[in-house]
């Protein structure tokens, strides 16, 4: 029945956050690198739902702002200004709602929702009943609460402020989330008073009018905190932060991944492992990552947007900066060893078998099989040849103070340290670069290119000392 069911989502963003201390809207503050608002969004497109509605108010043109850019679904804004309580944001938005759909309605700073448990709300409602998540906690303290009759059935919600003490010893609440029929609906949000300890317009109050009106209230109980748990301090954000990498963890543990700790486990974006993965402590990962078979990482890597293939080595503090766009995305091939202390920034495509080491620093460079820049070494817009041996202490001097320029190392070549490669340029085949030598100018293939001054000795010189430089 759900799945033929029009399904439109309204999410509450308007509040200010005030024990967040901070002058970002709390909505935005971001859980595994993404804002708190944005994974509601991405639940609420996994619903494929037909209207998409948020209600911003605190720091408005900051929260549409923020959440426009990544939603390729057109968002509805309407704003909550004053902010009158829950029912009075749900009202701002009741004009866009059409008669015919089931209305979902979630909280922005509750970021952990599944769509999963959606879905068994919206089958719950089946469009002609109130359906409430409920959870039951040990300490309800500031919880509404689920008020049942003798039966069982849902009578009401009752806020912590205005309940009896009675009421106060009932363990299960209302999560904040619900699904209704959209045409009742909008009849009970016109409905709404502020008679209450708060002055405030309750969402929970549409309860007692569905009673009123006949409409069956059914509760769907769940038993995971973390998936209603909201965001109200720097604490407890932390605290879901935890929730949520630990869930991801356990995911990459049950998909056979190795990792020495999932305590100790970050992932900001979206990381897929194939087989045989390992992965140490204290490793980040943001944007788009791929790990090919048998990859290992070692502990306190941060790798962002890259593809990391096959038997690859990234070994610990290595540093890789893909960008979003495929062209910057980082490519490590079969059986590289990156590392330690390797940098790879956007567009760096390494080949099979290549060799970063220590202190190697490679931007927007392509290094084809087998090439190895072992320590000390930058290399910036340039194509590196298979097998290229690139030695400790050379750069490619690639900008010239306007504009980058490439530099071409062919098949075979050997660069010794501390060379000075001037773009642009091109070393040829099988050639050898002198250590020490500034290059300038185009090498013949299989040629020794040797560009420094002429070593010079000066006899029985002495060294200035301090004594000396004080005499008259």
């Amino acid at each position: 029945m759900a799945s033929v069911m029009a399904v439109d989502v309204v999410v509450m963003a308007a509040g200010k956050g005030t024990r967040m201390k901070s002058r970002l809207p709390k909505v935005l503050h971001r859980l595994g690198g993404r804002a708190l608002l944005q994974h509601v969004l991405d639940t609420a497109a996994v619903l494929q739902a037909r209207r998409v509605v948020v209600v911003t108010g605190h720091g408005a043109e900051q929260v549409e702002a923020g959440v426009m850019s990544r939603n390729q679904a057109a968002l509805e804004f309407v704003r909550q200004e004053p902010q009158l309580g829950t029912g009075h944001a749900v009202q701002q938005a009741a004009p866009l709602l059409p008669d015919d759909g089931v209305v979902v309605v979630l909280s922005g700073d509750v970021p952990l929702i599944q769509s999963d448990t959606l879905h068994a709300l919206i089958n719950a409602s089946g469009g002609d009943k109130l359906a409430l998540l409920t959870i039951a906690f040990d300490d309800p303290t500031g919880y509404g609460r689920i008020v049942r009759d003798p039966s069982g059935t849902v009578r009401a919600i009752v806020e912590q402020k205005d309940a009896s003490e009675q009421q106060r010893q009932i363990r299960e609440v209302y999560s904040g989330i619900l699904a209704a029929p959209a045409k009742q609906l909008k009849t009970w949000l016109t409905r709404l008073d502020n008679r209450n300890a708060q002055g405030e317009y309750y969402l929970t109050d549409v309860v007692k009018l569905a009673v009123a009106d006949g409409v069956p209230v059914v509760a769907l109980p769940t038993d995971d905190a973390a998936q209603v748990a909201g965001v109200n301090s720097p604490l407890q954000l932390a605290e879901l932060e935890r929730a949520y990498q630990l869930r991801i963890a356990r995911g990459l543990l049950e998909q056979g991944v190795r990792l020495a700790d999932p305590a100790r486990l970050d992932v900001r974006g979206e990381l897929r492992c194939a087989q045989d993965v390992e992965i140490d402590v204290g490793c980040v990962f943001t944007g788009q990552v791929e790990l090919g078979e048998g990859v290992r990482i070692g502990p306190h890597c941060v790798i962002g947007n890259a593809r990391i293939a096959a038997g690859a080595v990234i070994h610990p503090y290595t540093h890789i900066e893909g960008g979003a766009s495929e062209g910057e995305r980082v490519e490590v091939g079969a059986g590289a060893l990156i590392g330690p202390y390797a940098r790879l920034r956007p567009g760096a495509k390494l080949g099979e078998e290549v060799h970063i080491g220590n202190f190697v620093e490679v931007k927007n460079s392509t290094l084809a099989a087998g090439a190895k820049a072992n320590h000390l070494a930058y290399l910036g817009d340039a194509q590196v040849g298979a097998r290229v041996n690139y030695g400790a202490g050379s750069i490619t001097a690639n900008y010239d103070g306007a504009n980058k320029h490439r530099t071409v190392i062919e098949d075979d070549v050997h660069i010794g340290s501390n060379c000075v490669l001037i773009a642009p340029v091109t070393i040829g085949a099988g050639g050898t670069v002198g250590g020490g030598s500034t290059i300038s100018k185009n090498t013949a293939p299989g040629a020794l290119t040797v560009g420094r001054a002429r070593q010079a000795s000066v006899p029985g010189w002495t060294r200035p000392s301090k004594n000396a430089a004080k005499k008259p």
